[in-house]
């Protein structure tokens, strides 16, 4: 996965797959993009990020990381998350992972 460069800061997004989530501690705090399994489908449910970190990128590299993992693994996703819907919207590039 590894860390993505956010104006100076440097951000480690981790594959919590106990959790089923993809995550970030940004300043103590924790920025999250959960899913479940549905077979070979990864539904991104849910997509949050602190009202302090808000507008800084924090869960487009959430999401991204997500798409990565499902591209590297074989699985396709399904956004259920309004967030994710609308970043997919945003990269066209993710098209073929989709869930059909």
């Amino acid at each position: 996965m590894g860390s993505s460069s956010v104006g100076s800061a440097s951000v480690e997004i981790r594959h919590n797959a106990a959790a089923r989530r993809f995550e970030a501690t940004i300043d103590k705090l924790l920025c999250r993009c959960d899913y479940r399994m549905h077979g070979g489908t990864m539904m991104l449910v849910h997509t949050e990020v602190p009202p302090q970190l808000e507008g800084r990128g924090f869960a487009s590299m959430l999401v991204r990381a997500a798409f990565d993992h499902a591209r590297e693994n074989g699985l396709d996703v399904l956004p259920v998350c309004s967030f994710v819907s609308a970043w997919v919207r945003r990269h066209p590039e993710v098209e073929p992972l989709l869930a059909r």
